[in-house]
């Protein structure tokens, strides 16, 4: 069946090899993201930093506790773990909504018209990789400067304001029904989001790396 499937597989073990190392971490990350959270300190063998100031910390959790094998947060206070936490829940963020785009696009729902004056339509751009390279220069200058503004001027967490928490950037403007929220409920629906964007950030590589290799990943599509 492989050979069926993969042409290349006699001829090209390393492109298997490749492609199952993707899966595998793919899969890895995300029944890690996924698993319950857990608000305080994590028993089991596989933690791999128990000494840590940061074991209470929101997504320290079963199985692997706060896992920092390579010890980059030795020696961080609070604020320099705060700033990587914000990091980490904004590359999150970003991922969940590339990872929808890809399954969006691939399945042929694109903006109507055109998306340059030359008459270039929405339509005729591609997906992934490929579709990024097609965008005009002028719409790519205008993606890039509007992801600046957000980054600069929105997506940051405006002191005074009555934000809560890392990655909180309502900033007085948005609500959503979050105060409505007990304790409890705020503390899961943060650690939900926190998974789902680590979950997001393995999918988004895992079909980056396909995207290279060929073939077809399920929900998503060919590739």
């Amino acid at each position: 069946c492989l050979s069926h499937a993969y042409p290349l597989f006699h001829c090209t073990p390393i492109i298997l090899t490749m492609k199952t190392v993707a899966a595998i971490i793919a899969l890895a990350g995300s029944a890690a993201a996924f698993a319950p959270a857990q608000n305080g300190k994590a028993s089991t063998a596989l933690n791999a930093r128990s000494d840590s100031p940061f074991v209470g910390e929101l997504g320290a959790q079963a199985p692997l506790g706060f896992f920092d094998p390579l010890n980059v947060c030795e020696g961080f206070d609070q604020a320099q773990f705060d700033r990587l936490r914000e990091v980490e829940i904004k590359h999150g963020r970003i991922c969940q909504l590339a990872f929808l785009g890809q399954i969006v696009t691939r399945a042929g729902l694109r903006l109507p018209g055109n998306i340059s004056t030359d008459g270039t339509k929405f339509s005729d751009i591609g997906e992934g990789w490929a579709g990024s390279l097609q965008v005009p220069v002028a719409g790519a200058l205008q993606i890039l400067a509007f992801v600046g503004f957000l980054e600069l001027g929105v997506m940051k967490d405006i002191e005074g304001t009555g934000n809560e928490h890392v990655g909180d950037f309502r900033n007085g403007a948005l609500d959503f029904g979050w105060d409505t929220f007990d304790e409890e409920t705020k503390l899961s629906k943060r650690a939900i989001e926190l998974n789902n964007g680590r979950a997001a950030m393995m999918g988004i590589l895992g079909l980056m790396v396909h995207e290279q290799l060929g073939g077809s990943v399920p929900i998503v599509g060919e590739l």
